[in-house]
């Protein structure tokens, strides 16, 4: 089963069980009614209620003061299927699990395959492992790539490759 970390619980929030959520998702919408999430330790948890203007959270499971401490920074993970099945995407818009391991290729040369996503302030950049190919022309063996549309012009699933432009410029300064 493949899992994806989306948030962190925090503290206590009253006496009934609530307490805080700090999501690291980009999707605060999976977190309705019904869902279940599993923790950093395989407990199960299914969501009572949550309100995103407090970003708090009530798990069915979870009913005192005492039940919520024991859960104080708890990660939170769903699975892959369950994340497709709860986000909605916009167009051009790709869970991070589906680009790792995606090929970098441009003008029909691959320059490597992402291997992890880093989030920075401005934007996401996708880390990526050169070839073995271009580490022995003494190129970097790993380059970052902003996820930009000026960088990115196509990104195939089916294939895991994803076309780009002025990438290899970016790994030549690396």
């Amino acid at each position: 089963m493949n899992l994806v970390y989306i948030a962190k619980l925090g503290k206590a929030v009253g006496l009934k069980g609530f307490q805080k959520l700090h999501i690291e998702s980009d999707f605060p919408e999976q977190f309705k009614k019904g869902n279940s999430f599993l923790t950093n330790t395989n407990q199960k948890l299914t969501v009572e209620s949550y309100n995103n203007k407090s970003n708090t959270i009530k798990f069915e499971q979870i009913n005192s003061i005492e039940d919520a401490k024991k859960l104080t920074n708890k990660e939170l993970f769903a699975t892959q299927d369950d994340t497709k099945q709860n986000c909605t995407l916009d167009k051009n818009q790709y869970f991070w699990f589906d680009l790792i391991d995606c090929t970098i290729i441009e003008n029909g040369e691959i320059l490597g395959t992402i291997t992890d996503i880093q989030r920075l302030p401005l934007t996401d950049y996708l880390y990526i492992q050169t070839t073995k190919e271009l580490i022995d022309k003494t190129y970097s063996k790993n380059f970052l790539i902003p996820y930009q549309d000026q960088y990115i012009l196509d990104v195939d699933l089916n294939n895991k490759t994803i076309q780009t432009k002025d990438c290899k410029d970016i790994l030549e300064a690396s």
